[in-house]
């Protein structure tokens, strides 16, 4: 392909095109975003980079124990195509993932891939190899976040429980980013939400942000917060003009020196300037001990972050959505889930709909006695559905037990939840993998009554989207 036809392609995307990925979800969904397919993982050459390739699904799992959601209740988005992502790559970038450098007239090896990703055997795989276990992911985590920018302005908030990808411009990947999904997420809403002409990114993962900084380099539209350890990649002076706040951290910070920078400069940002919608980028690579972030935050220190950031955007009437970026540990997965409970318990997040749908399963048992089954399925796998359903018999004797016994004691409250992943709702799940195919969640075609923050808040306006799944 010449330059003039990449250039060519680039000026047909120019306009807004139609796609999937705004979709319309049921008021018994919660906006908070994953699918199976975030999880990367082959032949074991995952291992060779410290961040955890299965993070996403152990958030998921920990957040289904804890009952907050529901398969049925949470949204799986749809993997961005070609025409979504030339929203802001170049049609050269898109073209180099599938390239060598190297060898000349050969273009089935994935030398760019594996720079990106920082595992130098990727560069030994056929691309197509690469494209499904590698690049495939990371387009879902893509249109996720494109997608939490659409529900936190239709339900005040959202989470994309993957996402993140802040090292990733228009023109290069790099640092375990190969899409730039959060530039891609303002450039959807500017262009197809009505009312959102302004936006503020806030960056606290331990890395400085340097692709979307790039992006928007010299665009008033977008205000940059970035709060970083400046002693560690990518160390880009060239982004750096583009922070509108920039606080750079040294080695081995601690929870009050940061929690007391983070909330003095928020709230310096949020009086310098009113966004229409935040996107919070909320790595826990600061947690002491990661071996990139080189920071010293605790669990806690992290849980209590997030709650600042909510609190302050969201007591401003704010939509905002965040994603998870890095964190390179294997207890992340778990600090992650317990701060979106926390988030839930002091009612920063909230959706009536959802509650009130995963309440109503405990009223109906009778439908755990079949379990869909994989269409893979083998051997191991029914033995497993087997117990799984001998263990849900049990569980439906127990429900019958405790409503007889709850007419002479009173009804329980369903209604609470806990910040730890042991102490929450007591909402059934049927307990299904996250693989297996299931109905969706009904629609409801009323007004969305969820309301994401304290009952005394004001919901922001906006224009919800057509009534059809694609945007024109």
């Amino acid at each position: 392909m010449t330059t003039n036809e990449d250039n060519n392609i680039q000026k047909e995307i120019s306009a807004p095109q139609s796609t999937e990925l705004y979709i319309k979800i049921a008021e018994t969904q919660w906006p908070i975003i994953y699918t199976p397919e975030y999880n990367i993982g082959f032949l074991g050459l995952e291992k060779l980079h410290p961040f955890d390739a299965g993070k996403w699904g152990k958030v998921y799992e920990f957040l289904k124990e804890a009952k907050l959601i529901q398969e049925k209740t949470i949204v799986k988005p749809k993997e961005a195509t070609q025409t979504d992502l030339l929203v802001v790559h170049t049609a050269q970038y898109l073209k180099d993932l599938k390239l060598s450098d190297f060898v000349e007239g050969i273009d089935e090896w994935s030398l760019n891939v594996a720079q990106i990703t920082e595992v130098p055997p990727v560069a030994l795989l056929p691309n197509f190899i690469v494209q499904r276990k590698v690049l495939r992911p990371f387009r879902y985590h893509t249109g996720g976040t494109i997608l939490a920018g659409k529900l936190a302005m239709e339900r005040g908030w959202a989470i994309n429980i993957g996402g993140g990808f802040h090292h990733c411009h228009a023109e290069k990947g790099g640092g375990f980013c190969a899409y730039a999904d959060i530039t891609l997420s303002l450039k959807f809403l500017f262009e197809r939400v009505e009312g959102v002409a302004k936006a503020m990114i806030i960056d606290l993962d331990a890395h400085q942000g340097n692709g979307h900084e790039r992006d928007f380099m010299d665009d008033e539209k977008v205000y940059i917060m970035d709060v970083y350890n400046r002693g560690i990649y990518p160390q880009d002076g060239f982004a750096k003009r583009a922070i509108k706040r920039k606080v750079e951290l040294q080695h081995y910070t601690e929870d009050n020196d940061y929690l007391e920078l983070v909330e003095r400069h928020l709230e310096g940002a949020l009086n310098e300037f009113t966004p229409d919608v935040v996107v919070y980028n909320a790595g826990t690579d600061i947690l002491e001990g990661d071996p990139l972030g080189n920071l010293s935050i605790t669990a806690q220190g992290i849980i209590d972050r997030d709650h600042l950031v909510f609190s302050k955007v969201r007591s401003r009437c704010i939509p905002i959505l965040m994603v998870t970026s890095g964190g390179y540990q294997k207890t992340t997965a778990r600090i992650i889930a317990d701060s979106i409970l926390n988030l839930h318990k002091e009612k920063w997040i909230k959706c009536d709909g959802a509650e009130a749908f995963q309440k109503s399963n405990l009223k109906q048992p009778d439908k755990i006695s079949s379990l869909p089954r994989s269409r893979s399925e083998g051997l191991l796998s029914r033995l497993r559905r087997t117990i799984i359903r001998s263990q849900s018999s049990q569980e439906v004797h127990d429900v019958h037990s405790s409503e007889s016994s709850s007419l002479t004691s009173g009804p329980d409250d369903l209604g609470g939840s806990s910040s730890s992943l042991e102490n929450s709702d007591s909402s059934w799940s049927s307990g299904n993998d996250s693989d297996i195919d299931s109905e969706p969640a009904p629609e409801n075609t009323s007004d969305h009554k969820c309301q994401p923050a304290p009952e005394n808040m004001i919901v922001h306006k906006y224009k919800p989207t057509p009534e059809n799944n694609s945007i024109n």
